[in-house]
């Protein structure tokens, strides 16, 4: 059984850090593509970062420059780095795999999900 299990959210003020990880089971994911969403409170969950099959990453415009994607292959985890921190970036953030292609934008193009974790920034 295929589990992706999400941790390292909590509450940090803005302008801090946080690094979330992502521990999948029950199948390696080194070769397909792995992103990171969040939904805020009555909000449409949202893509945040992907990192493709080949490795190379990809980020929305409101994070880029302040969070970095990066994998594991070896403990079949993905990271996502959370610096410069804002209120805005308050969600639960979401772990996702490609089944068997290169990862993408959109919640379709993932067969797994993880369970979520709770990112607060304070003012």
């Amino acid at each position: 059984q295929v589990q992706l299990v999400e941790s390292g959210g909590g509450l940090v003020q803005a302008g801090g850090s946080l690094r979330l990880s992502c521990a999948a089971s029950g199948r390696t994911f080194s070769s397909v593509g792995m992103g990171w969403f969040r939904q805020a409170p009555g909000k449409e969950r949202e893509f945040v970062a992907v990192i493709w099959k080949n490795g190379l990453p990809y980020y929305a415009d409101s994070v880029k420059g302040r969070f970095t994607i990066s994998r594991d292959n070896a403990k079949n985890t993905v990271y996502l780095q959370m610096n410069s921190l804002k209120p805005a970036d308050t969600a639960v953030y979401y772990c996702a795999a490609d089944g068997a292609g290169w990862g993408g934008t959109r919640l379709s193009e993932y067969d797994y999900w993880g369970q979520g974790t709770q990112v607060t920034v304070s003012s």
